[in-house]
């Protein structure tokens, strides 16, 4: 069995491409569990976050096989055409697939080096798949060492020294359109990690005042009240619009929550006093034609890389630790999965021995109730069960004689303990 990964991220793909293959959180059960029935599979798990999206599986097929079918699943999925992905995605088997892994849970492939969310964002994946049954052995094996091979990156680098995030980077690309955050209100869309990790920056920045709109009253209010902020819903901001200096947004929703008509609306009513846009959200919280208004200055995800190119130089030495650590995690992958493999043989090869002993048995208990001379019957019982057990290994060991096949015979003389009696044949013949 071979794991094999196909992934689509941030830098294979535009955000136009990426939002039509992202997987909403209340479907991904039911995504995983038509993954592995379409592809007839034992296991499978899907990461999908704003940047990125992966999938893992465990299966005996080859690699393009598997390729094709993952890739063909996942357009079929979203209803695309085949070639939509073409150049724009990513493969990987077996270790590669491990160190890609690995690499990612530690932020070392994210758009900013060493970010913490990832994980999270990991760990997440990891238990829906748990909770849909599509994960066992070897992807369980996968994640654990991934999720301990993170925590040594961050416990021993100090790739996450420095509060870099895309949620960092946002609140620093706004202080380009404000310098001065002391009398500027800002409306947060959503209530998720990333909204909050952006009104921790923003009260860093002494920032004037905050709103918090999500879906659900009742999470807007308990952010709003650790930040001492306003709540209100999704249903409000075309009311509320024109009070917002910036608008940061990150919600799950499937469809854009603001269009250009609400946003051209309050900036009438803003008389066109600047307002900042970050659009954090796969697929996009904010139509992109609300870009083309006057005094709108809307940002997605992706033009947040220049300023996360500038803090990344402060990671790259510990990146290159983190790359080391990693290394010596697909090599202990490498060693378990051999030890499980182990395993298995001894398993079956115990299982094989005890199946012979059994049919010999019950064919020795056939005969004493048949009523045959007992001593015949375990004489014959005795003869059966060696002759069983030896013609297997005989005809190997003859086959490895006569193609000098040294380690095998070396083995062999290990296995069965036959250093001694060799060593005395030898002494004999002389």
């Amino acid at each position: 069995m071979t794991i094999y990964s196909l992934g689509v991220n941030h830098r294979s793909a535009s955000l136009d491409i990426r939002e039509k293959v992202i997987f909403a959180p209340k479907n991904m059960t039911k995504a995983l569990q038509n993954l592995i029935k379409t592809l007839d599979i034992s296991e499978a798990a899907i990461l999908s976050t704003c940047n990125r999206i992966e999938i893992y599986i465990v299966t005996s097929d080859d690699f393009t096989n598997s390729k094709n079918k993952i890739l063909d699943w996942l357009t079929g999925y979203h209803q695309l055409m085949s070639t939509s992905l073409d150049g724009c995605y990513y493969t990987y088997e077996n270790e590669d697939a491990v160190r890609h892994l690995m690499r990612v849970a530690s932020g070392l492939d994210s758009m900013i080096l060493g970010e913490p969310q990832i994980l999270g964002q990991l760990k997440s994946s990891y238990a829906v798949a748990q909770e849909a049954g599509t994960v066992s052995v070897k992807l369980n094996q996968l994640f654990q060492q991934a999720f301990s091979i993170a925590k040594r990156v961050r416990t021993k680098t100090a790739i996450g020294k420095n509060p870099v995030s895309v949620a960092y980077a946002g609140v620093k690309l706004s202080q380009q359109i404000f310098s001065n955050f002391q009398d500027v209100h800002v409306l947060l869309i959503g209530a998720g990690e990333t909204i909050e990790l952006v009104a921790r920056h923003l009260l860093e920045k002494q920032v004037g005042s905050i709103t918090v709109s999500n879906r659900t009253l009742l999470r807007a209010e308990e952010l709003a009240q650790e930040f001492n902020a306003h709540a209100i819903l999704l249903s409000d901001i075309p009311e509320f619009l024109e009070k917002a200096d910036i608008l940061i947004s990150s919600t799950g929703s499937q469809l854009p929550i603001l269009g250009k008509g609400a946003v051209e609306s309050a900036i009438k009513r803003r008389k066109h006093k600047p307002m900042f846009m970050l659009d954090l959200a796969v697929p996009r919280d904010i139509e992109p034609e609300v870009a083309e208004l006057d005094d709108i200055y809307l940002f997605t995800v992706d033009d947040l890389q220049e300023v996360i190119l500038e803090n990344m130089r402060s990671r790259e030495d510990a990146a290159g630790k983190a790359e080391k650590i990693i290394e010596d995690g697909v090599i202990e992958w490498k060693s378990h999965m051999q030890g499980l493999d182990s395993a298995s043989v001894i398993r079956n090869f115990r299982k094989n021995i005890e199946t012979t002993r059994d049919i010999e048995l019950q064919k020795a208990l056939v005969s004493l109730n048949a009523g045959e001379n007992p001593e015949g019957v375990l004489r014959s019982l005795a003869r059966n069960l060696t002759n069983k057990f030896m013609h297997t290994p005989s005809k190997v060991l003859k086959q490895a004689l006569e193609e000098g096949r040294k380690d095998d015979i070396r083995l062999t003389t290990d296995l069965f303990g036959l250093k001694e009696l060799i060593e005395n044949d030898s002494k004999n013949n002389k």
